[in-house]
């Protein structure tokens, strides 16, 4: 076989290529970056391998298992560093495809050289070195199948440094196919026993997760909401994969919800799980004993891990909506139950009393600016149809969650089972790659602003127009703790100031090229917003710095 100059990270690129990637996320040093740039493929430099990862996260988030976001840094430091990025997309199932360097193979063994495909592979669900250049078709395919089909989640490739710079054979790239996605579906025996239990239960409720805009599946979605009058609450990670708009919509939570969502879920005796895991976590509703549930789930080992389930139903969500709509159909007409149950009227009239307790506060005009007139200013200013919003961790994320309603699906990233600070920035930089044409705003406390701010430069310098609000109220751990007015540890912020930071976000923008806005007035938030939309579609970044307080309340019973 010949061999004419072609080396490993060139086949890499190569298949990267083949596979329709566009671009990559990446932080030197890996000769890799250079290589996927000679063919075409842009890569994105970010401040910190944390953010490379974070960001091809949030770009797969707005697609299907059929693209994905590729992160590439240097192994060693740099993949150690990639370690945060990593173990968040791997809780929240995302799948993402991570190429590290690594030590070169007369080194590989010996301590303290550190292999991330090693060391990574609890926190993802495939993880290969290329030994030698030979494997490298058999591990690449390996990988894209795994990014495809199985439990989603984080593949890394590791490319030891010498193997990466050895030379491959002329025609290799001859053997490499494009793994498919082999989507499946439920037994038909398990579909109609699911249906049967749904349809007489006396207050079903569906819980859907993200499976459901991974597959896609929204519309299936509405279609059985509509065809049973069964309403429909949105996880975490699920939220905007059913409009929040609709009259059977509970809503969305995190700890904290909506009134009409905590009581469904509460109260329902069949809950029905769509594209979900039902892992529980401290940043979900918790479901009583005692319901009968009923899983739909692409990965047949969630089904039974945290509850004891009824009926597992694994699959794709889409599929197995289909399914379920079909089999419904059978058992009671074309029509349903369409215009026979006042489960609407229900839900707009605990939503009317909800909204009511929690009026004075959406509208507040105290000052410092309360976090919930900024949320009431989002809901009420952006075009949801054109926007997609994320949260950051703590309490940017349990104040909006139950507040904001998309109405779109992926035009809200909710995420978190495990909570990075600073998650916000990166991710919304992803999924403006994915949707250019859209006004992308995360939603961050000063102390998460500390972890990734630095990557409102790379938003400026890659021409990637982002907004991002700063809620500045100059502390952190501001959860609600033993005393309502300073959170938590109210000991040592006194004694020591320990939670205590400070700084003008809007001027550190500006240092960084984007365009800096600072809001001290409640009357001023919603000219912000229309000013930062404008300014976006000039292609400027923008950080709205928003003074706020140290908000206490929750929306949790």
């Amino acid at each position: 076989r010949s061999f004419t100059g072609m080396k490993v990270n060139d086949v890499v690129a190569a298949i990267l290529k083949k596979e329709g990637v566009e671009w990559v996320s990446c932080f030197p040093s890996n000769a890799l970056i250079e290589a996927v740039s000679e063919i075409g493929i842009r890569p994105i430099m970010f401040r910190h391998e944390r953010g490379v990862v974070m960001s091809a996260d949030g770009y797969s988030r707005m697609n299907t298992r059929d693209h994905f976001g590729v992160a590439i840094t240097q192994g060693h430091a740099g993949a150690e560093n990639a370690m945060g990025g990593i173990a968040q997309a791997y809780s929240d199932n995302i799948p993402v495809l991570y190429l590290s360097g690594g030590p070169s193979m007369s080194a590989y063994a010996v301590k303290p050289n550190f292999s991330p495909a090693r060391e990574y592979g609890n926190v993802s669900v495939s993880a290969e070195v290329i030994y030698q250049p030979g494997l490298v078709i058999d591990v690449m395919r390996r990988a894209f199948h795994a990014l495809r089909n199985g439990r989603s989640g984080p593949v890394i490739v590791e490319i030891p440094d010498d193997v990466g710079e050895m030379d491959v054979a002329t025609d290799i790239m001859d053997s490499y196919v494009s793994p498919k996605r082999h989507r499946f579906a439920p037994e038909h025996s398990d579909i109609k026993q699911a249906v049967k239990i749904l349809l007489s239960a006396k207050k079903p409720v569906i819980w859907s997760g993200k499976g459901v805009l991974m597959s896609k599946a929204s519309d299936e979605l509405k279609e059985l909401a509509e065809l049973t009058e069964i309403p429909v609450y949105c996880t975490m990670p699920g939220k905007s994969g059913f409009d929040q708009s609709h009259s059977l919509a509970l809503g969305s939570g995190s700890a904290a919800t909506s009134l009409q969502a905590r009581t469904w879920i509460q109260e329902s005796d069949v809950l029905f799980a769509v594209g979900s895991s039902l892992s529980k976590t401290l940043y979900c509703q918790p479901i009583p004993d005692g319901k009968v549930i009923i899983q739909s789930v692409e990965t047949v080992e969630d089904i039974n891990k945290e509850y004891s389930v009824t009926v597992g139903l694994p699959g794709d969500a889409k599929l197995t909506l289909q399914l379920v709509i079909d089999e419904v159909k059978s058992q009671i007409g074309n029509e349903g139950r369409k215009g026979q149950t006042d489960t609407a009227e229900q839900i707009k009239d605990l939503n009317k009393k909800w909204l009511s307790e929690w009026h004075q506060i959406l509208t507040s005009d105290e000052k410092p600016i309360r976090y919930y007139r900024v949320i009431h200013e989002l809901e009420n200013t952006l075009d949801k149809n054109n926007s997609i919003v994320t949260h950051d961790a703590g309490a940017p994320r349990d104040t909006i969650m139950p507040f904001y309603n998309p109405t779109l699906p992926n035009s809200y990233i909710g995420w978190g089972k495990s909570t990075h600070l600073g998650y916000g920035i990166p991710l919304i930089i992803g999924a403006k790659m994915a949707h250019p044409d859209k006004f992308c705003l995360n939603f961050m406390g000063d102390g998460a602003f500390g972890m990734s701010g630095l990557d409102i430069e790379t938003s400026v310098r890659a021409g990637i127009p982002i907004t991002t609000v700063v809620l500045n109220n100059s502390g952190m751990a501001t959860y609600p703790g033993k005393t309502r007015d300073t959170g938590a540890y109210p000991n040592a912020l006194k004694t020591f100031g320990t939670t205590k930071v400070s700084g003008s976000y809007a001027k550190i923008a500006e240092g960084m090229g984007a365009v800096g806005i600072t809001v001290t007035e409640p009357t001023d938030v919603q000219k912000a917003l229309k000013e930062a939309q404008k300014l976006n579609a000039e292609g400027k970044t923008v950080l709205i710095d928003i003074a706020v307080n140290l908000e206490p309340k929750r929306s949790t019973f």
